[in-house]
């Protein structure tokens, strides 16, 4: 799985509003920003996490996810796959 060296993605702060963003680790905590993220996102922070996680990454925690439905790991295949990302 390959993650990104920057610090965070540029996603809306307010999906993690629970945490402290100012010690957030993004690297251990890829699979609650992209649950969230697939969850709650919208097309800006879909694209940030696909460019801080790569798409792989996303794919991979998405079908492995206990906390998605089975709408939203087909929506994540979707969504990948479709131009409004890329």
């Amino acid at each position: 799985m390959y993650i990104a060296h920057t610090m965070q993605p540029n996603i809306r702060k307010h999906l993690l509003w629970d945490f402290d963003m100012a010690t957030f680790n993004f690297t251990q905590g890829a699979s609650l920003v992209i649950e969230r993220v697939i969850e709650r996102g919208n097309l800006e922070d879909w694209k940030a996490i696909i460019h801080f996680y790569s798409k792989p990454t996303v794919l991979e925690i998405s079908k492995k996810s206990r906390q998605l439905g089975l709408k939203d790991k087909n929506f994540t295949e979707l969504i990948i796959n479709s131009p409004l990302v890329n």
